[in-house]
């Protein structure tokens, strides 16, 4: 039996990896996994993105999974909770708005580009290899490397945790899924009253 096309959506998860190491522009195609969950639960009502669309739990259950590189344990009681999800959300969510504010300081002129990507947004990572184009405004490429950084970020945490417990024990804490559940709940109470 024929997979469904969504069950290779993991490849798209790679491949965006793998471009945005060449060529950190390719990471602006980032914005189209941060805004099309949000849109279908605010469509929706549903987490269908998280549930079925998305590449990124595809590709932690295929690693975990079927090469067996995860432990397959359950995550500590306090990574399930409300407090450290939400905590999370709002850990990132002032790491993205620090991004959008260095990306408007160098729009401005008031900051130069920092061809770096920063990993667990401490780290700081020379990309030069990666930033070949100069016909693009700085605060373009300042973007992308910021966006990048998010991302590249939080697949290592989404590693890290596919290791030492269960392959998608990421989707527990994702800001993604967080906010996506976030719509879901505004939007039934919406249709409940």
């Amino acid at each position: 039996m024929k997979k469904p096309w969504y069950e290779y959506m993991w490849t798209v998860s790679a491949l965006y990896l793998i471009l945005g190491f060449f060529n950190i522009l390719f990471a602006w195609l980032g914005l189209l996994c941060f805004f099309i969950p949000l849109i279908i639960s605010a469509a929706k009502g549903t987490k269908a993105y998280c549930n079925k669309y998305c590449g990124r739990g595809q590709l932690f259950s295929l690693l975990g999974k079927k090469f067996r590189l995860s432990r397959n344990k359950p995550m500590p009681r306090w990574m399930t909770t409300k407090w450290f999800r939400y905590g999370f959300l709002t850990f990132f969510m002032i790491m993205f708005i620090q991004m959008i504010i260095v990306t408007v300081l160098v729009f401005k002129g008031a900051r130069g580009l920092s061809e770096t990507v920063k990993l667990l947004w401490v780290f700081r990572v020379p990309w030069s290899w990666a930033y070949r184009i100069t016909w693009v405004p700085a605060w373009v490429s300042q973007f992308a490397f910021g966006f990048y950084s998010v991302m590249l970020t939080s697949t290592i945490l989404g590693l890290i945790t596919m290791i030492l417990f269960k392959p998608r024990s990421w989707c527990v804490y994702c800001p993604m899924g967080s906010m996506t559940q976030l719509l879901c709940q505004v939007r039934l109470r919406k249709y409940e009253q």
